[in-house]
């Protein structure tokens, strides 16, 4: 928990980011997966169709269990349900499966980008707090906003002759 009340993941909980050892990869697989759903839900699908998507499914569960941490393959092991070696599934059942795994990947897309806002806004808090620390000069009544106004450098608009200059700012 930092002062200003936020909360901050601990050690305890596992940061999403980094159990993607393949961020790129699994985006890719992700992006495939939902345009797959989106094609299935649209057009119905004979035998041999539904058997090369079931074979798809299974592929893409395989090459995603590459890109991610043991943990996640866990996960998304126990979560996914494998189709019958002997038939093919059946429209709900690939729809079914497909949703689920899109679903799980969202899921898995959210949780990254709120352990990386976190990170983020635990980052500032900390500057936050070393700013403060700094001495009346840069980290003072002259930093915060409405303290007083720095002196304009020389050679900027609005320097007056004879006032020395701050130096450039970014």
């Amino acid at each position: 928990m930092t002062q200003q009340g936020m909360g901050v993941a601990g050690g305890d909980a596992p940061n999403p980011a980094e159990q993607v050892e393949r961020p790129d990869k699994v985006m890719r697989i992700g992006s495939m997966v939902k345009q797959l759903l989106d094609e299935v839900r649209s057009a119905p699908l004979d035998d041999k169709g539904r058997a090369r998507l079931a074979e798809v499914h299974q592929r893409s569960l395989a090459e995603l269990e590459d890109g991610l941490a043991p943990d996640l393959v866990e996960e998304l092991r126990r979560i996914s349900l494998p189709f019958s070696p002997d038939e093919a599934p059946s429209d709900a059942e690939l729809r079914i499966a497909q949703a689920q795994l899109v679903g799980w990947l969202e899921g898995l897309f959210h949780g990254i980008q709120t352990a990386v806002f976190a990170q983020q806004m635990a980052a500032r808090a900390q500057l936050e707090q070393m700013r403060r620390a700094l001495p009346g000069g840069q980290g003072g009544q002259g930093a915060r906003p409405g303290g007083p106004v720095p002196p304009v450098a020389q050679g900027q608009p609005g320097a007056q002759p004879g006032q020395p200059g701050t130096g450039q700012y970014l």
